[in-house]
């Protein structure tokens, strides 16, 4: 592992616009040879996380209703693999399939953010422009709207946008609010949807956390309590470096490292479609699968561990009252990790698509800050370590996170994305 610091007519002057925008992005070598799947991934990612400002698990789950929506439009034309909602139609092989990407896309994030109407508009014109005019190209929009409509009918009242806040308690061991905003976090209903491929968000549930008067506990806490201290002197400085890479949105990192991966192998659009649906869907099961664990194990976090050992019964602890993490403690409770579940799912998904550990990327994100891995696992394995470094997790959460996602992995190896049989 090696770090480098390096940094319709209406709408048809903006579309111009983000033809040229798209132009220069497209030379860029992580999309020397994007389609409509990897650019629509690109434009999703902005929207739904730029400029809306959604957090990961929120995200998440709309980018899997995005993926589904343009993985069902590109395979009904191919007819590769087994449907979602949609069932493959092979008698339409050649059916733009880049129309179909698109116009799901675009249909799909009209309904989920529809005050970005006129940049989606343009860019979605951006994209049908750079198709030939046709019946493939009308068919393949058909398509598309067909899938995205299906998606948006199966997730109307899937328990997203819920009244659910986490309880609040004030006794040993159990999740209250933190420094720096003191927030119960708002988006705590990601508990309550519906999953996409898993029976229950309870299927999968974590074994729960570790009790406080163990042994095991007293040396997780020892551990958060120095490496992963503001100012700690144990942390090394590639420790506090990597926990400062990660600590942007995941989401964002991994369609950005995603989309990278893509255009170096050259992947087709058939492909792609099936790829980041996979992702999506695997890693929005495995966050709803997280927060229903969160709910049922409300578990403190380091920060207020720590400050209140005094009280926690365990002989082995010692209380610091102004100790304070590297990176700021997101809103919600400790078991299991949020960013271990995602990121284990990524990188579990990775694994099965493309049958290898052995997948190498380097990787700067949005503050200029350069990482790279040689493999898969090597990842997931950092990132574990990582969320302690940053001074946010014990590491039974972390790793419990991971596990849920290897578990949310396999089941949809078992049950989903199956080579289509026609004719049986």
């Amino acid at each position: 592992m090696s770090r480098q610091r390096s940094s319709n007519r209406r709408l048809h002057a903006a579309a111009l616009l983000v033809v040229a925008t798209a132009s220069i992005a497209l030379v860029a070598p992580s999309l020397a040879r994007a389609d409509a799947v990897t650019t629509w991934n690109l434009y999703a990612t902005n929207a739904l996380i730029g400029t809306a400002g959604q957090p990961p698990p929120v995200a998440t789950v709309h980018l899997a209703m995005v993926q589904g929506a343009v993985y069902d439009a590109v395979n009904a034309i191919d007819g590769g693999h087994e449907g979602y909602l949609l069932t493959p139609r092979p008698a339409g092989p050649l059916d733009s399939r880049d129309a179909a990407a698109a116009a799901a896309a675009h249909r799909m994030l009209l309904s989920i953010v529809p005050g970005q109407q006129t940049t989606l508009d343009a860019q979605y014109l951006a994209s049908l422009a750079l198709i030939p005019d046709g019946s493939p190209k009308t068919r393949g929009i058909a398509v598309g709207e067909a899938a995205a409509a299906a998606m948006i009918a199966a997730r109307t009242d899937d328990g997203r946008f819920g009244p659910f806040r986490f309880a609040v308690g004030s006794t040993t061991g159990v999740w209250r609010p933190v420094l720096p905003m003191f927030v119960n976090d708002p988006n705590a209903w990601i508990k309550d949807v519906k999953p996409f491929m898993v029976d229950s968000a309870s299927q999968f549930r974590s074994s729960g956390p570790l009790d406080v008067t163990s042994h095991q506990y007293a040396k997780e806490f020892k551990e958060v309590k120095s490496v992963g201290s503001a100012g700690s002197t144990t942390r090394t400085a590639d420790q506090t470096y990597v926990s400062r890479y990660w600590a942007e949105h995941p989401a964002g990192t991994w369609s950005r490292i995603t989309r990278a991966l893509s255009a170096e192998r050259g992947l087709s659009v058939t492909d792609n479609a099936r790829l980041f649906a996979m992702l999506y869907f695997t890693a929005a099961d495995s966050l709803i699968t997280v927060w229903d664990s969160k709910a049922h194990w409300p578990f403190w976090r380091p920060i207020t561990a720590i400050r209140e050992a005094a009280t926690d019964g365990n002989p082995d602890t010692t209380a610091d009252p102004d100790w304070l993490p590297l990176i700021p403690t997101p809103p919600y409770p400790d078991e299991p990790s949020g960013h271990s579940g995602l990121s284990g799912s990524f990188v579990a998904t990775m694994q099965d698509f493309f049958g290898t550990d052995h997948v190498a990327w380097t990787d700067t994100n949005n503050a200029g800050m350069t990482w790279s891995y040689t493999r898969l696992s090597d990842a997931i394995d950092e990132i574990v370590d990582l969320r302690v470094w940053s001074g946010i997790h014990f590491r039974t959460a972390d790793e419990h996170g991971a596990k849920i996602a290897r578990q949310v992995a396999q089941w949809r190896e078992k049950h989903f994305f199956k080579p289509a049989h026609h004719g049986d």
